[in-house]
């Protein structure tokens, strides 16, 4: 169930490189101590769930495109408290991180494929396959885009059941603060993972 999405703009594109600042948007909604709350639908062969989370934002570095913050479930099925994790993320600026991941198992079609899940994404669609979105200015685009990675369990051990081996494709609108995600592990016995939530 994506969040329904409008585009208002799209992005420039510049041959060759970029001339001047293409960071993501300055948005107050995506600052430290911001809060956001929603759900994540989890679906595997056998069963599909829906765990209730919440996200605080406790470090942004747009300059550098960093974010990081903890997430907390709570309804895992599997565990008797909630289960806090620490995430660390990528802004998806093209000066430090692009649209390929390069990393954690994810293949350039890995993500094309995880990034079209985003109708906010379609219009970038065609730089990216061109050049990973080296190219594209999206400092007036109202979307940011990011990779979330979970580090560690805050407060229970990795024998809760759980894996954090994966990371998330995050979107998240500078319009309304509404933050949309999907899951990728490889490895993973879920088929997939989508997070939707917004601010608290």
């Amino acid at each position: 169930m994506p969040v329904r999405v409008t585009e208002s703009s799209t992005p420039s594109q510049v041959s060759g490189t970029n001339s001047g600042d293409t960071s993501p948007p300055a948005c107050t909604l995506l600052s430290v101590g911001q809060t956001f709350s929603g759900t994540q639908n989890v679906s595997s062969l056998q069963k599909e769930e829906a765990w209730r989370v919440n996200v605080r934002i406790q470090g942004c570095d747009l300059e550098h495109g960093y974010l990081c913050g903890t997430m907390e479930a709570l309804n895992v099925p599997m565990a008797d408290t909630p289960v806090v994790t620490f995430w660390e993320g990528e802004i998806v600026d093209t000066k430090n991180y692009t649209f390929y991941t390069g990393k954690w198992e994810a293949s350039p079609e890995d993500d094309k494929r995880h990034w079209t899940k985003f109708p906010s994404f379609s219009p970038l669609l065609s730089q990216v396959e061109v050049d990973g979105g080296k190219s594209l200015d999206l400092s007036n685009y109202p979307y940011i885009f990011m990779r979330w990675k979970e580090q560690y369990f805050v407060n229970v051990g990795t024998d809760c059941g759980l894996t954090i081996a994966g990371f998330y494709y995050v979107c998240f609108s500078c319009s309304d603060g509404s933050i949309s995600g999907f899951y990728y592990d490889p490895n993973s016995r879920f088929l997939y993972f989508f997070m939707s939530i917004s601010e608290a």
